[in-house]
């Protein structure tokens, strides 16, 4: 009996070739390994063995296994709770890149929307290789995962930043004879935070006081900054008077703002070693805490508003401290 001829086995050369771009690349798979194999792991049950269809009992047994693996895996609503206390999310293209630039380890997860994505091909790449989530999603998904309609495009999910004590900084500071800090006497907002610390990070400012140094790792206050708070330390004091007397003690002068009195800010002698602080906008500094400041700045201006923002005022005081020091 004749039987039909068999197929030539596919070479190399008979092979179809690989898909390229436009440009002759080989078009790259991000969930793919090095080599261009997926490795992506396959369940025990779904492998092949030498051909033989596994029977009723062993199907079980497979099914079996496979639920005590995704139950193994789970995580309870405590856990994913305490796993949020320790993240934080960072919005916006700019300060997603200066991000990653400083601190890649801290990234855990990226959400981007299709339009971003040939410009976080490396960030990808990287979260790939140390198998960890991207997602490419749309607006909407953008929206549900940052809690704000002004995402940026990109959201990192990444390690929180651990605050450093006002004590800690001054003692690992000592030595230091020029340098500037801001204390923020109830200044909340994040979007106020976000500025004041991208021009800390402009100026040269150390670090910032606060007694809420998790409201400068906000989503909103990231991606204001523009990437401005991976250059700045967050202090964190329960007692502001107390943590302003630590500082003069360390030789730090005590600055503060008035629209009312105080000196002209460009007519004074700004110190090496200062600590600008600066109140909410409706109410100033306390009482207290202006008690402890040795000079009172005023920012000349027409008069015919009553003060400037909190952040463009700290803006302008840094800036003048940045120029008296060069």
């Amino acid at each position: 009996m004749a039987y039909p001829p068999k197929k030539p086995s596919q070479t190399s050369s008979s092979r179809p070739p690989r898909q390229r771009d436009t440009d002759g690349a080989l078009l790259q798979k991000p969930w793919k390994g090095a080599a261009g194999k997926n490795t992506e792991a396959k369940p025990a049950h779904a492998r092949p063995d030498s051909g033989r269809r596994p029977d009723r009992t062993e199907q079980s047994t497979n099914v079996r296994a496979a639920k005590v693996a995704v139950s193994a895996k789970a995580v309870s609503p405590a856990q994913l709770k305490q796993q949020g206390q320790h993240e934080s999310r960072v919005l916006g293209e700019n300060a997603c890149r200066v991000c990653f630039n400083e601190r890649p380890d801290a990234v855990i997860k990226m959400y981007l929307h299709a339009d971003y994505a040939p410009r976080f091909a490396d960030v990808m790449k990287y979260l790939a290789v140390n198998k960890r989530a991207y997602h490419i999603v749309d607006n909407a998904e953008l929206e549900k995962v940052s809690g704000s309609q002004h995402h940026g495009g990109v959201i990192f999910v990444v390690k929180k930043r651990e605050a450093m004590s006002v004590a800690s900084y001054l003692t690992l500071h000592r030595k230091k004879t020029k340098d500037c800090l801001l204390a923020l006497d109830g200044v909340g907002n994040p979007h106020n935070l976000g500025a004041i610390a991208r021009s800390c990070a402009h100026f040269g400012v150390s670090g910032i006081i606060l007694t809420a140094p998790e409201a400068l790792q906000s989503g909103a206050a990231a991606r204001t900054a523009e990437g401005g708070l991976e250059f700045v330390e967050a202090l964190q004091t329960d007692h502001l008077p107390l943590a302003l007397k630590l500082c003069k003690e360390a030789g730090y002068t005590l600055i503060t703002t008035s629209s009312h009195a105080g000196v002209s800010l460009y007519n004074s002698q700004l110190p090496k070693k200062v600590v600008v602080v600066f109140g909410e906008e409706m109410q100033g500094v306390s009482k207290a805490v202006a008690n402890s400041a040795e000079i009172a700045l005023q920012i000349p201006g027409t008069g015919k508003v009553e003060s400037l923002n909190v952040s463009v005022a700290a803006s302008l005081i840094l800036g003048e401290w940045y120029r008296q020091q060069q």
